[in-house]
């Protein structure tokens, strides 16, 4: 079957996917809303310009609809791509359409143009049930709209148990559920972790960071919904000494100034504000890190607990982290923790931050466990899909 695969822009967890799915003999050809991503642009949340080091658009037939993003009222927006998306069709038959969430004016102009082509939709999200923000009353009315609008779905690409469990709790027939695991290139990030072993100690002296001190990572951006005062907090309340934990931040956003403050006067001298990133900058700072801890209060997903794995390292996160279930499993390759609870934070750090050969066994559990989640299950969950499809 030919798929279009309508994305609002280029993102750097899609391109590596999309290239082994076509490598993997899925016929697909992407349209873009906008390729600014895939440039300079500037991040909100990173409150910087980003411009990734990895190839975005290489590997994959795509058509990039608008050099730079439309703006205007959300309605406007879906009539003006709604007539881009027929028109791409047009020059680039599909026998499916696939799209990522429901949301975006982009999206919903293809859900609208899947409806009156009756093309087949193929839908993928991240979104959980821990989502859904509000009362009673507002996720009856979600759940209430989104199960009128998932029976327009004729297949449901699930990421993980509580996507899949989303779908299921809004209607969608179990035999219309494929596992299409949000993953990472999990040969990236292994090979970069090896690599960067040797530049450890290197990087550790870099960093002012006394041999045998245990180092906690935070990575990502500095925002509330990341909470990583939370972190800060919990480690604070750990024993200081020669051997207590160093914090290294890699991130950058509007909380950054506070944070820094709040470092100092509860782990004074034991944090390393690092600012942002890129791709290929972050396996070294996996590898150099003991344990990795994601604290925060939303987070549909996680793909950097992924890429963490992959450098053969536990994992704590929230239990607001979409991918905990699927991927720590608590006292074995991490824990996951009471979301903004610094008390509790701090106990499931202790025995990795005071015990290194259970931290390093539980690294090598992370190791394991991430092998079975990667794009090879998801080009399996994809065909599964497609001959789903097909049979239809």
């Amino acid at each position: 079957m030919r798929i279009s695969y309508l994305l609002t822009h280029p993102i750097q967890y899609q391109s590596p996917l999309i290239r082994r799915l076509v490598e993997g003999g899925v016929e697909l050809h992407v349209a873009y809303a906008t390729d600014t991503t895939s440039r300079a642009f500037h991040d909100v949340e990173f409150g910087r310009s980003v411009t990734w080091d990895v190839p975005l658009l290489e590997g994959y037939s795509h058509t990039i609809l608008n050099r730079d993003a439309p703006t205007g009222a959300a309605s406007a927006l879906r009539r003006l791509y709604a007539d881009q998306i027929r028109f791409h069709l047009q020059e680039h038959p599909a026998d499916a359409i696939w799209v990522h969430g429901w949301s975006h004016p982009f999206t919903l102009a293809a859900w609208d143009v899947a409806a009156e082509t009756e093309k087949p939709l193929l839908l993928r999200g991240e979104t959980f049930l821990g989502c859904i923000k509000g009362g009673y009353l507002r996720r009856l009315a979600h759940r209430w709209v989104y199960s009128k609008r998932f029976r327009r779905a004729s297949a449901f690409l699930a990421v993980g148990t509580l996507n899949y469990q989303l779908y299921r709790a809004y209607g969608a027939p179990e035999n219309r559920i494929f596992s299409v695991p949000y993953a990472v290139d999990n040969t990236f990030f292994q090979a970069a972790a090896s690599q960067a072993k040797g530049g450890r100690e290197l990087l550790r002296t870099s960093l002012g960071i006394e041999p045998g001190r245990p180092i906690v990572l935070f990575c990502g951006k500095l925002i509330p919904k990341k909470d990583p005062a939370t972190l800060i907090r919990a480690l604070g309340q750990l024993k200081k000494g020669p051997q207590s934990p160093v914090l290294v931040v890699v991130g950058d956003g509007e909380l950054r100034s506070p944070l820094e403050a709040l470092a100092e006067e509860v782990l004074p001298g034991a944090t390393r504000f690092l600012g942002f990133k890129n791709q290929t900058e972050l396996p070294a700072f996996y590898d150099l890190c003991d344990v990795f801890v994601i604290p925060s209060l939303f987070e549909p997903w996680g793909l950097v607990v992924n890429e963490v794995m992959n450098a053969g390292k536990p994992v704590i996160v929230s239990d607001r982290v979409g991918s905990g279930p699927d991927l720590v499993k608590p006292g074995i390759n991490g824990d996951v923790f009471k979301a903004g609870d610094a008390t509790d934070l701090a106990q499931k750090l202790t025995p990795y931050c005071s015990d290194p050969e259970f931290c390093q066994e539980a690294g090598r559990q992370s190791l394991a466990r991430i092998q079975s989640w990667s794009f090879e299950q998801c080009l399996t969950g994809m065909k599964q899909a497609l001959s789903h499809l097909s049979r239809r």
